[in-house]
């Protein structure tokens, strides 16, 4: 079994609309929807979250987030 990537951006498997789960608090990033809290427009992938990017609901790390394999 491999093991994901530190930095959750550079997984394979992340593609322009794949969606991402918080480990704590299971919020979903829709890259459809971006994140309005934070002016993040719609159609953002994951992969272009600034470094600065925190989950809105638990404020936790990128790193804190899995891919959702629909």
């Amino acid at each position: 079994m491999s093991e994901a990537p530190e930095d959750i951006r550079e997984d394979p498997r992340l593609r322009d609309g794949t969606r991402l789960e918080c480990r704590i608090c299971w919020y979903v990033y829709d890259p459809a929807a971006g994140d309005e809290v934070e002016q993040i427009p719609p159609g953002t992938p994951f992969s272009a979250l600034p470094d600065h990017w925190r989950c809105p609901q638990c404020d936790a790390a990128l790193s804190m987030f899995l891919v959702l394999e629909d």
